[in-house]
């Protein structure tokens, strides 16, 4: 066992990056360098070479070149204090004359078992940190323990010469630059005309249309949603900012994916914001309802990936960078400063419209960090909830059972969503019911079959296509209709009274008192003041005609069609003229 104890004697120190930066001998060298210029630790490093000197040298007794070495008797513990006493929630002695696996009474398995992520038993009242301990080592004596070779420390660097501290950091160096085994090529020698080109639209004598902000959670709706914003005449929506939730359908780091499309479609002067990877009020490093999310099929690994086509996108230069303390400048914009740069450079008068797609952590952050954000929000569409009025129908948080009426997006941060529903923003709901009259795979197929085709109308058609496919021959993906009824909303928003849509005002509620089976719902509350616009219908024909024609329409169009296309212009020089050099 290789322990944090271990591990956390490996230091970055100055020397050691020092020495780093003059050995770089090779690709993966240069590679791993960057890395560690963006935060990079030795953890995983120091583990995989503590257990390859113990292959080599024997792994019962022998020697380990980088580590001190000691057995101990250990345990993972499973219960917390008082031990021995019974609450039902320990099912390794309650309940049973004998305890399971040979487990001592009153020994370090014997207590409460942490029941879930709000187990009051668990919590401290004011403060971020629980008394809990499932989960962590112990070195305990008796039965209970095991006996294990356990790392304590690194040994230091046999080398008086040398100025790193530890033998680890020595032989970390040369093997990377060894010669054997090395690297072939990098992205430079792979295209010998690679150079990075953003794309920025020089939009001369328009008159803009109104400002827009788009808030999304990265789910393959939400980046149709982001092709059909980009492609509307800017002199009807001027999208100013892209915001991103931290904790909806996909990880933080595929906001890559948002910046390929975006330099797809030759917008790289659009900012891109990254919201919190936590439900409001939650601890940074808390858990929050994300859990609704699979993690397997449909679910983050899908949505990372965009269904494993995102690598078919033009590479962006514009990457994810988490914050380093050398580069401050590179790290990724929040979604509360670009919020503030957009609001800074709206003019006299001037009034945003907010598009959000996801959870409203993002919007419900900006509503209570800038208690002037209202008299500079000219509405918020909110995609997502379902009115619990009476009827019969159902939400779609199909992870969820017990919870019937709940949806997706307000599930995953009901606290933010009863923040900004029942605040003094002007909201236009576009929920489930309606959703799902647009989430017709066969009808929007269909009419983008009828078109003429653009890179992205392809793409978005692909996508799509994709998602049908699995829909109907797996039925771990049964859900991904509910992806295609989240383009309602950027439709609604632009064509408005064009989709013969049905409006009525009701006064909602949303429900948020941390119990799963009815966090999320949206309720008629009688004695609220407050009246919501809510999409209840339209023309389903019309809704996908227009996704399909603007998705068509040559204006606006990308800018450069797939990383095929890409590649090719990396693999070409560039003439005298700046043009690329077409091969005979």
């Amino acid at each position: 066992m290789i322990p944090l104890d271990a591990t956390n004697t490996i230091s970055v120190t100055e020397e050691f990056v020092s020495e780093f930066q003059q050995h770089q001998q090779t690709y993966e060298a240069q590679y791993c360098f960057q890395s560690l210029d963006k935060s990079y630790y030795m953890w995983d490093s120091f583990a995989a070479g503590v257990a390859l000197s113990s292959m080599r040298n024997g792994e019962v007794d022998g020697e380990n070149e980088f580590s001190e070495l000691e057995y101990m008797n250990i345990t993972v513990i499973t219960s917390n204090k008082p031990y021995g006493k019974r609450d039902g929630s320990n099912p390794f002695f309650d309940g049973r004359a004998t305890p399971k696996l040979g487990l001592k009474e009153g020994g370090v398995h014997s207590g409460h078992v942490q029941t879930g992520i709000r187990d009051s038993f668990c919590l401290v009242p004011g403060s971020n940190r629980g008394r809990c301990e499932d989960g962590y080592t112990r070195e305990v004596s008796g039965p209970e323990g095991v006996r294990v070779r356990v790392a304590t420390r690194a040994k230091p660097n046999t080398d008086k010469n040398s100025s790193l501290e530890k033998e680890f950091s020595k032989s970390f160096l040369e093997v990377l630059n060894r010669p054997e085994q090395t690297g072939l090529f990098n992205i430079n020698t792979q295209f010998p005309y690679y150079r990075e080109v953003l794309y920025k639209p020089v939009f001369r004598n328009v008159s803009r249309g109104k400002p827009v902000i788009f808030d999304m959670d990265m789910s393959p709706g939400d980046f149709v949603s982001l092709i059909y914003l980009l492609k509307t005449p800017i002199e009807v929506i001027d999208l100013k900012a892209v915001l991103v939730n931290g904790n909806g359908w996909a990880n933080i780091a595929s906001i890559d994916i948002v910046y390929d499309i975006l330099h797809m479609m030759g917008r790289d002067d659009i900012p891109v914001g990254l919201g919190n990877t936590t439900a409001l009020g939650i601890p940074t490093l808390g858990c929050n309802n994300s859990y609704a999310i699979p993690h397997g099929s449909g679910g983050f690994i899908d949505s990372d990936t965009l269904y494993g086509l995102a690598r078919s996108l033009p590479r962006s230069p514009r990457r994810y960078a988490p914050e380093s303390l050398d580069h401050p400048e590179d790290r990724q914009p929040l979604a509360l400063e670009v919020w503030q740069s957009v609001r800074k450079q709206l003019d006299p008068g001037e009034k945003i419209t907010v598009l959000t797609n996801g959870p409203l952590t993002n919007m419900a952050n900006i509503s209570l960090s800038d208690r002037d954000a209202s008299s500079v929000i000219e509405r918020v569409y909110v995609v997502g909830g379902l009115i619990k009025d009476g009827g019969d129908e159902n939400g779609n948080l199909f992870t969820v059972p017990s919870n019937k009426h709940a949806e997706f997006n307000i599930f995953l941060d009901p606290l933010a969503a009863k923040t900004v529903l029942e605040s003094d923003l002007k909201i236009a709901l576009i929920p489930l019911t309606a959703q799902r009259k647009a989430a017709s795979f066969r009808a929007v197929l269909a009419a983008l079959e009828d078109i003429q085709h653009t890179h992205e109308s392809k793409f978005v058609h692909e996508l799509l296509s994709l998602l049908q496919e699995l829909q109907i021959k797996q039925k771990l993906y049964h859900h991904l209709d509910i992806f295609l009824g989240e383009i309602l909303g950027a439709v609604y928003m632009v064509e408005g009274s064009g989709l013969k849509p049905s409006v009525e005002l009701k006064p909602v509620s949303v429900i948020a008192n941390t119990n799963k089976s009815t966090d999320g719902q949206i309720v008629i509350s009688k004695n609220s003041a407050k009246l919501v616009r809510v999409l209840s219908d339209f023309d389903g024909e019309i809704y996908s005609k227009q996704l399909a024609n603007s998705l068509a329409n040559k204006r606006q169009s990308a800018v450069i069609g797939s990383f095929e296309e890409q590649k090719a212009i990396w693999s070409r020089p560039v003439n005298s003229s700046g043009n690329i050099k077409k091969q005979k």
